[in-house]
């Protein structure tokens, strides 16, 4: 008797097999989606947040960089002749920037000079200094000392130097009236009979003036001290 041929192998384990195929497919597509998702939600907040932003420009960086780069053109082979060439600036009346009075920079005006006044000349080329006089406002009364006489005196100064000195003067009134009254009220009778009495005392006044300006502006310039009026009685 003929043997029966082997059956053909089930065609059910290729089902078996395509099943766990198309599960997989989904899932790699959620995976996708999520992560297209998530790849969409960061960028959307890194770009409300200003992060793909250009910078703010830093202009003291700039002039920095531009002073750093006019440097160099200066030190290399672009540097601008400096003595008429063709590539100079016109320093007065060209078309570049004006020394003083143009456009351009201006002095600050109003700045008192610095250091201690200057002594004045009645021009530039002059070799005579021009003279400046203030007369003080108030009158110096006293009484003389161990005496009922009363003196009365106005005062002028004068001065070589610039109003500077002037200007101190009424900054720093009170306090000169003070120490100059002190002074007068050391007068006595017999003071009064010396020839130069007027003279020394008017020195001891401007002496003493000078002392209190330069300790408290570090300079006097008071040459003089003059009489306008000199009353005792």
């Amino acid at each position: 008797m003929a043997t029966a041929a082997p059956a053909a192998p089930a065609p059910a384990e290729e089902g078996a097999e395509a099943k766990p195929k198309s599960k997989l497919v989904p899932l790699i597509l959620a995976v996708t989606a999520l992560i297209v998702v998530i790849v969409a939600t960061i960028g959307l907040t890194l770009w409300l947040s200003g992060f793909f932003a250009k910078p703010p420009v830093n202009a003291d960086a700039l002039l920095e960089q531009g002073g750093e780069h006019a440097a160099a053109e200066g030190d290399g082979h672009g540097a601008a002749p400096a003595d008429g060439g063709h590539g100079a600036a016109p320093a007065d009346g060209g078309h570049g920037a004006p020394a003083d009075g143009g456009h351009g920079e201006k002095k600050a005006e109003g700045d008192k000079p610095s250091g201690p006044p200057a002594l004045k000349k009645k021009s530039p080329d002059s070799l005579q200094f021009e003279y400046s006089y203030l007369q003080l406002d108030k009158d110096f009364l006293v009484n003389l000392m161990s005496s009922k006489k009363v003196m009365s005196v106005q005062i002028a100064i004068m001065t070589r130097y610039d109003d500077r000195v002037f200007e101190n003067v009424k900054k720093h009134e009170l306090i000169l009236r003070g120490v100059m009254l002190d002074i007068m009220r050391m007068t006595t009778d017999t003071d009064l009979t010396k020839p130069d009495f007027r003279k020394d005392l008017a020195a001891k006044l401007r002496d003493a003036m000078n002392t209190q300006l330069e300790k408290y502006e570090n300079f006097g310039g008071i040459e003089e001290l003059i009489f306008t009026g000199f009353v005792v009685q």
